[in-house]
């Protein structure tokens, strides 16, 4: 029989490595103890920006990014045929707003390298940057206009992937309830006991359970630094098309949806699991949009939300085997680029799960790169 696969988590790398490892033969299980993309993963804005997310140097991370981003147009095809379910993937470019003359050498220095590695990106400014996108204020000194980022629509793309899942053949146990990884399980694989399904078992394991991860690896002995980070988002009711492109500045963001939401993102603290929406949070976001937007003064938001962004050390994902228990592969951290890195997240960890994955990318995001084992539990 195929290899069976249990993974630990149902947010969106959760399914997109469900998606994947079911496209390659396997029995695929999905333990989900609440909502299928309930946390960071519906919460997002969908932005697919390496360029911009990662200004400062091309190190592993980036080139994960860009592979990722590389990835998408095939990615999203397959889902969607999959599915039978649209999830507005939007070719869109992005801009990096400088307000001021002193901030446009920052992007000045991030172009030179990162059109070595395909940005096709530009600085435009004047009447060029008004025409790019007409709304934005005048006091603008400059724009990064990077054509080649996307975005799509985060909760559509959950929908999509639990759908291409299930016709794939997926098992997926959402309202799972508590889960307890210290029962034995079978010879040779694992086996995880739900509160709802009682005990699932496979021959292997994939822990992908976003700012959970730290404690479902704690049961296995293997701490991580995985934490949370509360990220809370609005959005203004604007036609779609009034912002025409990703903007971003040094304090916030704005994405354009087809459903007519300008989504403003992300206010960020750190409030362990508390997911709930502050007025001081969002309000920051609600005083900065008037100074690159002047229309949205006086406006408030139509909807505000917030959600879990699971955060590492380094800002670096945790892909790759528990030490000592090969059928044992963590895939979580990625703290903002949760709908970036889901293709190229899920390639990789089929790949481990194979033995196939490069040496290099494996050990650049390796789990035990900060722990320190201190002697891993038998599942």
């Amino acid at each position: 029989m195929p290899a069976s696969v249990v993974i630990l988590g149902g947010g969106i790398i959760g399914l997109s490595c469900a998606f994947e490892a079911a496209s390659r033969g396997k029995r695929v299980t999905v333990v989900e103890p609440g909502a299928f993309g309930g946390q960071a993963s519906g919460a997002a804005a969908g932005m697919l920006a390496p360029y911009t997310e990662n200004p400062e140097q091309p190190d592993p991370f980036f080139h994960l990014c860009l592979d990722s981003l590389r990835r998408y147009p095939d990615w999203i095809r397959r889902v969607e045929e999959a599915s039978g379910k649209r999830v507005e993937l939007l070719h869109t470019g992005s801009l990096t707003v400088a307000m001021h003359e002193a901030d446009v050498l920052p992007l000045q220095t991030r172009l030179a390298w990162q059109r070595e590695h395909g940005a096709e990106a530009e600085l435009v400014a004047g009447e060029r940057l008004r025409q790019l996108e007409p709304l934005l204020s005048k006091q603008a000194a400059a724009a990064l206009y990077c054509p080649g980022e996307s975005h799509v629509h985060a909760p559509k793309l959950v929908v999509a992937l639990a759908e291409a899942c299930r016709k794939l053949g997926v098992r997926l146990l959402g309202g799972a309830g508590t889960i307890d990884l210290t029962d034995p399980g079978s010879a040779g694989g694992v086996a995880v006991t739900t509160g709802a399904y009682g005990v699932v078992e496979g021959d292997s394991l994939l822990i992908c359970a976003g700012a959970w991860a730290c404690q479902y690896a704690e049961t296995l002995g293997f701490p991580v630094p995985v934490h949370p980070i509360r990220g809370q988002i609005c959005s203004f009711d604007v036609p779609f098309g009034g912002v025409r492109h990703m903007v971003f500045s040094s304090q916030a963001y704005w994405v354009g949806k087809m459903d007519g939401a300008l989504v403003c993102g992300a206010s960020e603290d750190v409030a362990g699991y508390d997911a709930s929406v502050t007025e001081r949070g969002i309000g920051r976001l609600v005083r900065w949009g008037p100074r690159l937007f002047p229309f949205l003064e006086g406006r408030q938001p139509s909807l505000s939300w917030a959600g879990l962004r699971p955060a590492t050390r380094d800002g670096w994902p945790l892909i790759g085997p528990v030490p000592g228990r090969p059928e044992i592969v963590m895939a979580a951290g990625h703290y903002r680029n949760g709908i970036l890195l889901s293709p190229a997240t899920a390639a990789l960890a089929a790949d481990i799960l194979e033995g196939k994955a490069s040496a290099a990318r494996s050990a650049a995001f390796a789990p035990d790169r900060f722990a320190q084992t201190a002697g891993i539990a038998s599942l």
